[in-house]
């Protein structure tokens, strides 16, 4: 059992974006929200080491924090416990889960703020079948850092809420994920198996839908 009044839990994502040649924002969102499913999926956190961790964030809020990493402290954060993915032009790091008042100190030295990422002038096409779909709520200002977390917030409810089928066969894909940006937002809703409604800490009012996410399937 958890006490209500211990400190509020938290998973670390750290986004690679060097100043001379930076990710694009759909790209680092995408690769984020796979960094949070593949450190879920990962043997550790199924059934080893990180099991616990795991458990014990998801009892509460799912909340997460983007971080920006440039140079020597990008490969410092390589030493802690979590999965970096490598996607498509954007590297994305996700920590083990831990209390917000016991962050790492290679982490804490990372910026939060400020993390805000051009896109590329034309979408992306989809990757093979099967993939997430993650459309992020256009009506909403978000930075990327706060983009590339509700992404993965995103990704994370489709992981636990898809049919078993389904969900089997995206890991079974390398779960991948693909931000959409050429599908009209109503549109996304409708079809979307889960959504993201903010808690409201940072940038948007609480209750805000900011993303919806589906699974692509063959």
């Amino acid at each position: 059992m958890y006490d209500d009044h211990d400190p509020p839990w938290a998973m670390q994502l750290a986004v690679h974006a060097e100043k001379a040649a930076p990710p694009a924002h759909s790209t680092v969102c995408a690769t984020a929200a796979m960094a949070v499913v593949r450190l879920l999926t990962d043997p550790r956190a199924t059934g080893g080491e990180w099991r616990e961790p795991v458990s014990r964030w998801e009892s509460g809020r799912i909340r997460k924090v983007a971080r920006r990493a440039r140079g020597a402290r990008w490969q410092a954060v390589q030493e802690l416990p979590g999965v970096t993915v490598d996607h498509a032009g954007a590297q994305a790091r996700a920590f083990l889960p831990g209390p917000v008042t016991e962050v790492p100190p290679e982490l804490a030295k990372l910026q939060v703020a400020g993390l805000d990422l051009a896109d590329d002038e034309e979408p992306k096409p989809p990757p093979g079948r099967p993939y997430a779909a993650i459309a992020l709520n256009p009506h909403v200002a978000m930075s990327t850092g706060k983009a590339a977390a509700q992404s993965g917030h995103a990704a994370h409810l489709l992981l636990r809420r898809s049919a078993a089928a389904t969900r089997a066969a995206w890991l079974d894909a390398g779960l991948t994920v693909h931000l959409l940006r050429d599908v009209p937002w109503e549109e996304c809703v409708e079809r979307a198996t889960v959504a993201v409604r903010d808690a409201g800490f940072t940038e948007v009012p609480p209750g805000t839908m900011t993303a919806v996410a589906w699974i692509v399937s063959p």
